[in-house]
């Protein structure tokens, strides 16, 4: 019997997404002209780099 086995392209296409997300939020967090907008900036940076993780390993 022959296993299958099914490689795919996306895991990279997500990671690169999230990738300048995080990038994005993270020059948000430092350039951001009050406290608010750093906060968010992190909040991004920080979900997007999960998110980054999490499409590498989803299909891998």
């Amino acid at each position: 019997m022959e296993t299958k086995t099914v490689e795919s392209d996306k895991s990279i296409g997500f990671t690169a997404l999230f990738g300048v997300l995080t990038v994005v939020g993270a020059g948000l967090m430092m350039a951001g002209p009050d406290q608010l907008t750093k906060a968010l900036g992190f909040a991004v940076a920080i979900i997007a780099a999960s998110m980054a993780v999490v499409g590498a390993h989803m299909f891998y």
